[in-house]
């Protein structure tokens, strides 16, 4: 038996593993710090989104989260209820839903500057390490074949 074909088999070394568990455990330190602006992480991404442009459809952001339209409703619906968003259906198109912040909604952007900066000391990581995560996710994220809105920052 070769024993690197058996390395390559140990848990440690699956890298669908090490991205599971950073993945959860990244979302789970993110948790308290968003639970002061009354977001979970979804709702984050979503306002995130919305921070960048306001109005967007519902389609709009399902494709720059790369998430399920049946799974970011209900939390459209939720940042609705808290006062964030709106929600209207768009002109000419009876289907499509235009989703806008409201004046809470651009408000709380303030507070979740602190967030990024926030989250890089409770992980220990400096703007350059983070980037380069961030770089080196983004080409496994376009290996895959998913396919993600171009960033305003190059590549």
């Amino acid at each position: 038996m070769d024993t690197r074909t058996d390395d390559d088999l140990l848990l440690e070394r699956q890298l669908c593993f090490a991205l599971s568990v950073a993945s959860r455990s990244v979302v789970g330190a993110y948790r308290p710090v968003l639970e002061k602006l009354n977001l979970t992480h979804p709702q984050y991404l979503v306002m995130l989104a919305l921070w960048e442009e306001s109005p967007r459809t519902v389609r709009n952001i399902s494709q720059a989260l790369a998430m399920e339209s049946a799974t970011l409703s209900p939390m459209l619906k939720r940042l609705e209820t808290l006062g964030l968003v709106t929600r209207t259906r768009v002109a000419g198109n009876e289907r499509a839903l235009a989703v806008e912040l409201t004046a809470a909604g651009r408000e709380l952007r303030a507070d979740a500057r602190q967030v990024p900066v926030t989250m890089m000391e409770r992980l220990g990581l400096t703007r350059e390490q983070v980037e380069i995560l961030n770089d080196a996710m983004h080409a496994i994220i376009r290996a895959t074949g998913t396919e993600l809105p171009s960033s305003r920052r190059a590549s």
